[in-house]
């Protein structure tokens, strides 16, 4: 089992308000907060467990290198009546590893477990600044697990969380978990990732990265969870998937639909006829550059102008035999 002292740090911004996690994302995250709490110390009586919050009026700690479930429980008492304002994500990390960095029993690993429900704003939206941070705790050996839900996934191919996570990770130890909105607990989600693995007993790597967008090896399990261990949890996360699948879907063809009944009703029979016309005129253009006869009326050559050409061919080759003739006549005169 880990021999670990953890900071735990919460979203308390106002999108924790939001109930589309049940009860609500704020009280399912303290939930999970607590079930993290209780897993961690029954993982190692040494473990210690702290835990702060990152939102407000600034990052703040409410609890520091506790064994006791209660003090966890009191300050998450706190911060649900200090909900407001945004996420400082980098400040907040920093303020922790500053307190892991003071943990009486140096035995003891540094990790940081981020909860992250609310879009990713100012220095936390700058990925070159996050993969600077991933760095620096790699180098002082703090692992670093994140957990995204509600408005802090991110959309696209483009992840700043996945970037830091990649950067920090060393051997497997930081992981990235995406928990989705739907029927299951943010709390089993956890539970059955790799986050909580090693201290339930399972060998690092075993279960893959955590989640889809999990950091430091492949996922052989959808959304981090092993059917096998939790069949019921696996196929709720995938029903909701397929259900969000769906609406966008429905979403999408409502788009097309209203796009279509925007577009320009098809030509009249005047305007084709038009467009006809511009055809035929610019076809006898190409045709003029080009040197060739064009009928100017619609194509069709005229049977008059048939007959004149064949005269003035005829007299041009008249022409021609006289002047020959001439010529030989004039060559003979001595």
């Amino acid at each position: 089992m880990p021999l670990e002292a953890t900071m735990m740090i919460i979203d308390n911004s106002e999108y924790m308000r939001n109930g589309d996690y049940v009860p609500s994302r704020f009280d399912a995250q303290a939930d999970a907060v607590n079930t993290i709490f209780q897993t961690k110390i029954d993982s190692n009586p040494e473990n210690t467990v702290g835990v702060m919050t990152m939102a407000y009026k600034g990052p703040e700690v409410l609890v520091t290198h506790s064994k006791e479930l209660g003090q966890a429980i009191k300050g998450l008492h706190t911060a649900s009546t200090k909900m407001g304002g945004y996420n400082d994500i980098p400040t907040a990390i920093n303020i922790a590893q500053l307190a892991l960095k003071h943990r009486e029993n140096k035995n003891l690993r540094q990790r940081i477990i981020v909860f992250v429900g609310s879009p990713l704003e100012g220095t936390a939206a700058d990925e070159r600044e996050m993969v600077k941070l991933a760095k620096k705790l790699k180098k002082n050996n703090v692992a670093v697990d994140v957990v995204v839900f509600g408005d802090g996934i991110e959309e696209g191919e483009s992840s700043v969380l996945k970037a830091f996570i990649e950067n920090v990770s060393s051997a497997d130890n930081s992981h990235l978990l995406s928990v989705p909105p739907g029927p299951h607990l943010l709390s089993d989600v956890i539970m059955s990732s790799s986050i909580l693995a090693e201290d339930r007993g399972i060998p690092p790597g075993a279960m893959g990265a955590a989640g889809p967008s999990g950091a430091g090896g492949a996922t052989d399990f959808e959304f981090g969870v092993d059917p096998s261990l939790d069949p019921e949890l696996a196929m709720a996360l995938r029903m909701s998937m397929e259900e969000e699948q769906a609406r966008q879907a429905a979403e999408e063809q409502t788009r097309q639909s209203a796009a279509n009944a925007s577009t320009p009703p098809p030509a009249r029979v005047d305007d084709a006829a038009d467009n006809g016309d511009d055809d035929a005129m610019l076809q006898q253009a190409l045709a003029m550059s080009e040197g060739r006869d064009v009928d100017v009326e619609g194509g069709q050559e005229d049977e008059d102008e048939d007959e004149d050409e064949d005269e003035d061919e005829e007299a041009a080759i008249a022409r021609a035999i006289e002047m020959s003739m001439k010529r030989e006549q004039d060559q003979r005169k001595p």
